[in-house]
């Protein structure tokens, strides 16, 4: 009898699953992100719906919010940092979320398999030191008061003269699920980035690593329908296929439009793909742009790598639900630089949203609306 492999008896079930064409994954994918219509979620019920917000600098939680919440302001969210409630934590693809206290305790003990490995990028500067150890101390150092990387590199090398400070203190920062404590990531405040433990900052132990399979629906209901590789991508993590096949019998299958298999809750909503998708204006690194392996359910195929100039990522504008530019605020003036002629009605449904962006996240501040001319980057 001959052996079939798992690859040849998943085929015919992929191959028999509905078609999900970019236009309704576009739609499905903005109403599980309040994209489509504002949710009346309070900032913190938000926070956790959307399993954090991409916070690697201070801003861009709150811009994300308001483009997604009825009757948001920024202090609605600020408030929930200074009373740690939301904390900002290294999580997911190793970057800074903020997070609900709840899910910085659960979801930075599941994407601890990540940071480990990235130890093994200064493994050279930590030749000879005793990583346990390294926690230990680490640990002794943020929780009696917190403190900043230069600190750590200013002391752990006490212990380790001929280590590498730097690796040091980032591999402390690997090893520790390490928050930034506040001043830091208040609306409207500044504040240089000092780090203690969630543990200690939250006045509670960390809790289990949830199972995958909880995360995998999480993940589902915020982002999806997705396919195993979207959901590695947002994670930072592989081996999850396991996880959705355990699900597979609770969880409706779907074929994007060049095959791939994609994975959905079966009551997630998934609307007509011609539903109206109002102007958008995104932050930089706003997950909506970097939570799927295949991107083009929200960036067209020609405008690839179009939000980015180097390193810098640029603020972006939604238009009929896609990628459709980027915008700045300069000293007196929201600055809207489209990638493509905007139709007259267009045009003014964007400045009408710009309008209300401005009046939620700046009020008083008088500025002017211009559009700049077609960006050709």
């Amino acid at each position: 009898m001959t052996k079939t492999s798992s690859a040849t008896r998943k085929a015919p079930r992929t191959a028999s699953a509905p078609v999900l064409g970019l236009r309704t994954l576009n739609r499905a994918t903005l109403d599980r992100q309040f994209l489509l219509r504002r949710s009346p979620l309070p900032a913190k019920a938000a926070v956790g719906h959307l399993l954090g917000l991409q916070a690697q600098n201070v801003k861009p939680p709150y811009y994300a919010l308001a483009a997604r919440l009825e009757g948001f302001a920024p202090e609605h969210l600020s408030r929930l940092v200074a009373d740690r409630e939301v904390v900002r934590i290294v999580t997911m693809r190793s970057t800074i979320h903020a997070h609900t206290a709840d899910d910085c305790l659960s979801l930075r003990p599941l994407v601890q398999p990540a940071r480990d490995r990235e130890l093994g990028l200064f493994r050279k500067g930590l030749a000879g030191v005793d990583l346990d150890r390294l926690s230990v101390l680490a640990r002794d150092l943020v929780e009696a008061e917190p403190r900043t990387m230069k600190q750590l590199r200013e002391a752990l090398p006490a212990q380790w003269p001929h280590a590498d400070p730097q690796a040091l203190a980032l591999a402390a920062r690997c090893r520790l699920p390490l928050v930034q404590v506040t001043p830091r990531g208040l609306w409207g405040r500044s504040g240089q980035v000092a780090l203690t433990t969630a543990e200690h900052w939250l006045g509670r132990p960390a809790e289990p690593a949830p199972t995958p399979d909880s995360v995998v629906l999480r993940y589902l209901a915020a982002f999806g329908p997705a396919s195993v590789k979207d959901m590695q991508t947002w994670a930072g993590l592989t081996g999850l296929r396991d996880a959705f096949e355990r699900l597979r019998p609770r969880l409706s299958t779907f074929r994007d439009p060049i095959g791939v298999e994609l994975f959905d809750l079966p009551d997630a909503p998934r609307p007509d793909p011609d539903t109206p998708a109002p102007p958008r204006f995104l932050p930089e690194f706003d997950n909506l742009l970097l939570s799927h392996a295949d991107r083009t359910r929200i960036v067209p195929p020609d405008l690839k790598g179009r939000s980015w100039s180097g390193n810098q990522a640029h603020r972006t504008l939604l238009v009929d639900g896609l990628l459709a530019g980027v915008w700045k605020l300069e000293k007196d003036a929201l600055v809207i630089e489209p990638f493509g002629r905007l139709t007259r009605a267009q045009r003014e449904d964007v400045t009408r949203e710009g309008e209300r962006m401005l009046a939620v996240m700046h009020p008083g501040t008088p500025y002017d609306i211009r559009f700049g001319s077609v960006v050709r980057r």
